[in-house]
């Protein structure tokens, strides 16, 4: 029997995509379902967060969760990923590097924004690293539909990668990570690149075109228009020609 995605607080955006607005940090999870896989982009902030978003994504495809993408390195997007046991993990060049030498900072980072210590110590001790570093794309076959990861960053930090999702039926479907937010102003840490980040707006652009649906980190789904007003409002913040 079919699941109404609604019934267990997931936003369906295409016949093949889905995602999630998590509590606390308002931070999106992805759902790609292919006939053969299925992919997760970003998988939660703590183990246990992961684990109810495997259990969800098991109860709404019938199947195990095949393949994770990490958009970038922030506890709130990655520290989730142990849940998900025999999962190919995908990440931009270099993030799997970054991860292991600053175990200790996301835990810190994790606490630091209201994660309880428990939950951050055990998520950074099982911390999972990419295994498939991405470099420019990737093109992961998921039976019935072609998924495209693309190193589109820096920006929101070093390491940025964006998934694309054609639809025969409708429109593209393009996870932004935290280069595009909706529900605030970007957030740039000490890791951003201020410099480049609205190049990297841009390539994001190109490859989703005007009509794609556009999935901030964190927010509701935009469109072209909303990527390019956020492109030169950072432009315009950081001292970026346009």
């Amino acid at each position: 029997m079919d699941i109404a995605w609604e019934e267990v607080g997931w936003e369906r955006l295409t016949a093949r995509t889905g995602r999630r607005r998590l509590p606390v940090w308002d931070c999106t999870v992805g759902l790609v379902v292919g006939d053969d896989s299925v992919l997760l982009i970003d998988p939660g902030s703590s183990v246990r967060e992961g684990a109810g978003l495997r259990a969800q994504a098991e109860r709404l495809t019938g199947r195990h969760v095949t393949h994770i993408a990490f958009t970038h390195g922030h506890f709130d997007h990655v520290l989730g990923g142990a849940a998900f046991s025999g999962a190919e993990v995908y990440g931009a060049v270099g993030l799997d590097a970054l991860l292991a030498a600053e175990r200790e900072e996301l835990r810190a980072s994790a606490v630091a924004h209201g994660l309880p210590e428990q939950d951050a110590d055990e998520s950074a001790d099982l911390l999972v690293l990419p295994r498939h570093p991405v470099s420019g794309e990737w093109t992961l076959e998921l039976g019935g539909v072609q998924v495209l990861l693309a190193n589109v960053g820096p920006g929101h930090t070093g390491h940025d990668l964006a998934v694309f999702v054609p639809d025969p039926g409708g429109a593209e479907v393009v996870f932004c990570g935290d280069l595009v937010e909706e529900s605030g102003e970007p957030q740039a840490g000490s890791d951003a690149v201020p410099a480049q980040w609205p190049a990297a707006l841009d390539r994001l652009l190109s490859l989703g075109g005007e009509d794609a649906l556009y999935v901030p980190g964190h927010g509701a789904v935009v469109r072209a228009g909303f990527v390019r007003a956020q492109r030169a409002t950072l432009a315009a913040r950081f001292g970026v020609s346009p």
